[in-house]
């Protein structure tokens, strides 16, 4: 199973559906992930639910602006688990100009495609966010 992907289609359908907040399994690539979305300002916040003592779960609050439109308006994702998909420095993409984000895993952790450029760096593309 591929877990990001499953990750991405939860907040997928929590925007379409206009929720307030969506809740997923936690793990420690996702909770990177959402400090990602949440530093560049796609996500209101993210809290850890330690209601259940087997399994933790994450609570995503999404972001709308005026008129409930969603501050997200496509997430999708790049490399797969069958056929992934790395990238040099040189060749990260720019999403939509620089208003949306793309995610890499680099060797120094999860970053965005621009922090990725700073350090010169590549890594694999996991997916971008506008």
């Amino acid at each position: 199973m591929d877990t990001i992907a499953d990750f991405l289609t939860i907040i997928r359908n929590g925007v379409r559906e206009t929720k307030s907040c969506v809740t997923a399994p936690m793990s420690s690539i996702k909770l990177e992930i959402l400090k990602i979305l949440k530093s560049e300002g796609f996500i209101v916040d993210y809290d850890i639910d330690n209601t259940d003592s087997i399994k933790k779960r994450l609570k995503i609050h999404l972001k709308y602006g005026p008129d409930n439109q969603s501050v997200i308006h496509e997430i999708t994702q790049i490399s797969k688990q069958s056929k992934r998909r790395y990238v040099k420095k040189r060749y990260i993409p720019k999403v939509m100009n620089g208003f949306g984000i793309c995610v890499l895993s680099t060797p120094k952790g999860l970053l965005t495609g621009r922090n990725a450029r700073l350090a010169n760096i590549g890594g694999e593309l996991l997916f971008q966010v506008w």
